[in-house]
């Protein structure tokens, strides 16, 4: 049998009581058992005192001045020859155990302390010196305590109240942990979960992003290889179709099959780099402009480069190599593409370092910005008559940015054309 539970609800309850509990009665045994001890001794000494006090007065046969004084302090007196009591004494119980023992030291005989817990009063029978016996009455609480029980009763009632104060906040936790662990199992068998959404605590909802951050990547991922394979077929079986046509027929030219071949070498080289991705590589710390002005000089094409970097330029740990090819990528898209100016800037904040890329081209319509960063996808028409290309340039580079962390935006420019805007985490 276990005594661990296994929910998080219950293992939470425990966690949070358990302590709180063991706390609570060290703090009651150690702290509050010596103070009851303590004030129940000096209750006992002090009642004990005024008793004996009295019973001086009455064997000295000054009854009355004795009757008087227990009548001040609120103590009922009487002299009785005998009584005749049914139950035993209460010399030794936890309220007047002390007693008890107290009277007998101060007045030297034997004295009965007797209890009647209902209406909380406490008798007390002492023999006289001439033979009859003294009885004095008073409350209990002259000589008990009862602060020290109440405070252990609200000790509990605290612990009552945190722990129905707690419960619903580890349901609304427990609840927002569980619709994740659903989603996940959806999400692991292919599925969608409408209507999930990030719940609960700021780690949750983070964890919950994620998740859909990563679902979103793997939807993606899995369409990207779907069109790479329709695009392969496609792109791929009218240069063949061609080539087979004219060799059939005998009408092949040589030039206008190393057209073709050409053509679809680079067609598969950049089938095969977009279906490698990235390979492994260390992270080292980075900083940007060097890089940045270094790919702008390869691939600018004798267009105009204009620069706006920082004074200091932030330095954060990347992959180089990995946002390398994808600036690349963006900067010879924008080479290609622009009429004459390519402009790049580097703007750097707390926790985030921002690169804009433009050019003055003729730039991509609204409606067309999305599909610019699907793969296998070409704009031409929108841009350039004269370019061909797979239709990966952007869609590597956007999953380069996308595993540092990072987010690319396609946006106009100022300078009339486009802007690619890259925002990478620090």
């Amino acid at each position: 049998m276990k005594i661990i539970p296994k929910t998080f609800v219950w293992r939470t309850i425990l966690l949070i009581l358990v302590p709180l509990i063991v706390a609570q009665v060290i703090m009651a045994n150690v702290f509050f058992g010596n103070h009851w001890s303590r004030v129940h001794a000096t209750m006992a000494r002090s009642l004990a005192g005024e008793i004996a006090t009295i019973i001086k007065f009455t064997d000295k046969g000054n009854a009355e001045i004795a009757n008087t004084m227990a009548k001040d302090i609120g103590i009922t007196m009487s002299i009785n020859d005998q009584i005749n009591r049914n139950t035993s004494n209460d010399n030794h119980s936890r309220e007047t155990g002390l007693l008890a023992s107290e009277l007998s030291k101060r007045v030297n005989r034997r004295a009965k302390v007797y209890v009647d817990r209902a209406p909380r009063r406490v008798y007390i029978d002492i023999p006289t010196q001439d033979g009859r016996i003294a009885t004095f009455e008073t409350s209990l609480y002259r000589i008990y305590s009862t602060s020290t029980e109440v405070f252990i009763i609200w000790l509990i009632g605290a612990i009552l109240i945190v722990s129905i104060l707690i419960a619903p906040f580890l349901i609304i936790h427990n609840r927002s942990i569980h619709n994740i662990a659903r989603a996940a199992n959806h999400f692991g068998r292919g599925l969608d979960m409408p209507g999930f959404k990030p719940t609960g605590a700021k780690e949750i909802r983070d964890a919950a992003t994620a998740m859909i951050n990563m679902k979103e990547r793997l939807d993606r991922y899995n369409r990207t290889r779907t069109d790479m394979l329709n695009a392969v077929s496609h792109d791929l079986k009218s240069p063949l179709t061609r080539m087979r046509l004219a060799i059939e027929t005998d009408s092949a030219d040589k030039s206008a099959l190393l057209n073709d071949i050409d053509r679809m070498a680079e067609m598969i080289n950049g089938y095969l780099s977009f279906a490698r991705g990235e390979m492994p590589e260390i992270e080292q710390s980075t900083e940007l402009p060097p890089m940045l002005i270094r790919i702008a000089r390869d691939v600018s094409n004798g267009k105009k480069i204009i620069t706006d970097f920082p004074d200091t330029p932030v330095q954060f740990y990347a992959r180089p190599m990995a946002l390398a090819r994808a600036f690349a990528n963006i900067i010879e898209n924008a080479a290609k593409y622009a009429k004459s100016t390519i402009k790049i800037t580097e703007h750097d904040s707390q926790d985030a370092t921002t690169v804009l890329i433009e050019d003055d081209g003729l730039g991509i319509p609204d409606n067309q910005k999305a599909d610019a960063l699907r793969p296998f996808v070409r704009l031409d028409n929108a841009r350039s008559p004269e370019t061909g290309g797979t239709g990966l340039g952007l869609s590597i580079a956007q999953t380069a940015i996308e595993n540092h962390g990072g987010q690319l935006f396609i946006e106009n420019s100022d300078l009339g054309g486009l802007r690619v805007r890259i925002v990478l985490p620090i």
